[in-house]
């Protein structure tokens, strides 16, 4: 099966009201591309699923939904990072659903492993608990955490093939492999597309199966511009 395609493809099975998972931790191995898509093509009512809310520059990565006022809902473990979305939901604009950081992925690691649900110990005895089951096992306390998941999954990687397997490269490997387990519909948007063979089998991130669609997204030498300007520009970097 060839699973390679393009993004207009792609934005086409996109609908309102959809709840996209979005790889990437602040900005680092985020799907650049397709939020531009997405915002090119305007969507509205989205439920983001993402671990940390966008790059603290509010013109790069999700930011660029909020600002385009697309996102009803926000799922996460922090959002402190984004003005944008903090001023909506102080106005009323936008709800925020959060989850610990480590509960936030085993939740996603559930839907993507075809579970009921995973159980915790963290946030018992706190307002992480309102309105959770909770079950006592051998004298302690966990939370019952259901699965989490979602209609699309754009996700980041290094190299893909026509199959669909996945490798990444350095810390880009954050939230990715998981975010793509998570979802009816995987995009994963490389910076280079190879023949099949093309990944050593060790270096597989993700397996074609968690993969329906691999889309070409900036080479590796513009993937590196796109940041460089971006860190000048915040003064990360002179």
């Amino acid at each position: 099966m060839n699973k390679i395609t393009d993004l207009d493809k792609v934005m086409e099975k996109v609908h309102d009201g959809a709840t996209i998972m979005f790889g990437g931790f602040l900005g680092v191995g985020a799907p650049l591309r397709a939020i531009d898509k997405l915002v090119e093509k305007g969507v509205k009512d989205l439920t983001l699923i993402s671990v940390v809310n966008s790059h603290p520059g509010q013109n790069f990565d999700i930011a660029l939904l909020y600002k385009n006022k697309q996102v009803k809902k926000l799922i996460t473990a922090h959002s402190g990072t984004c003005k944008i979305a903090l001023e909506q939901f102080r106005n009323g604009d936008l709800e925020i659903e959060y989850y610990p950081m480590g509960s936030f992925i085993e939740k996603i690691r559930a839907a993507g492993s075809g579970l009921g649900g995973v159980l915790t110990p963290t946030g018992v005895g706190t307002l992480v608990e309102e309105g959770k089951q909770k079950l006592t096992l051998q004298g302690k306390e966990y939370l019952l955490e259901l699965p989490l998941k979602a209609d699309f999954a754009f996700i980041k990687g290094y190299k893909g093939d026509r199959l669909g397997n996945i490798q990444y490269r350095g810390v880009a490997i954050n939230t990715n492999p998981i975010m793509a387990m998570g979802a009816d519909y995987t995009v994963a948007e490389v910076n280079e597309i190879v023949e099949v063979g093309g990944i050593p089998a060790e270096s597989v991130g993700t397996p074609s199966i968690f993969v329906q669609g691999v889309v070409q997204g900036y080479s590796f030498d513009e993937h590196k511009q796109v940041y460089t300007d971006l860190w000048v520009r915040s003064q990360q970097i002179k």
